[in-house]
């Protein structure tokens, strides 16, 4: 425990091999990481603090948290962001054959993160890509197309809270193993 939340004192290679186990398993999981940033909204939002206290696996992303733990004697291995543990996921899902779904940011940076993947990456296989702009109207086709996709992974590229609200909505139904809000990452591996 840590202030309002949460976090797993595990290691990178830890957290891969959970997140390997989880995929294996086929039991749709939500995935978060903490910043200081988050730990902030989440203490004046109770709801998204709940949602985020009800993943099994939650990392420490932000330096502060990294600080925060050492000053209250909590016993975190390493800062685990969640830009480096998606590039770890992709040399995961390259390896091992995991089918992904990239989901989220503008559509011309999330078409050139999918070319840039497949360049880096021969052996992944992307089931599907799609922008993260939609009305509300639209979210049921989405949940739809991610659920047929059979992704093993869904990385979804939307800010914080609304990848953690949008996720802990539809996890059962679009039914992937490994559910992962990535932020601003798409943007970063764009060259954005």
């Amino acid at each position: 425990k840590i202030l309002n939340t949460y976090v797993n004192a595990i290691s990178m290679a830890e957290s891969v091999k959970k997140i390997e186990e989880i995929i294996e398993a086929r039991e749709p999981t939500q995935h978060v990481v903490i910043n200081a940033s988050k730990v902030n909204l989440m203490e004046n939002d109770a709801t998204l603090r709940n949602l985020v206290n009800e993943c099994p696996l939650i990392n420490a992303d932000g330096a502060s948290i990294v600080w925060a733990a050492k000053r209250l004697g909590i016993p975190l291995k390493e800062r685990v962001t969640g830009i480096d543990l998606f590039k770890e996921l992709l040399k995961l899902a390259n390896r091992k054959g995991y089918k992904i779904y990239l989901f989220g940011a503008k559509e011309h940076v999330v078409k050139k993160v999918n070319l840039l993947l497949k360049e880096k990456y021969p052996s992944l296989t992307i089931v599907g890509y799609r922008n993260g702009y939609f009305a509300e109207t639209d979210e049921m086709k989405i949940v739809n197309d991610i659920a047929e996709s059979g992704a093993d992974i869904l990385f979804v590229a939307f800010s914080s809270p609304k990848k953690e609200y949008w996720v802990n909505k539809y996890l059962r139904q679009m039914n992937v193993p490994f559910v992962m809000g990535v932020g601003g990452t798409f943007d970063v591996v764009a060259g954005i």
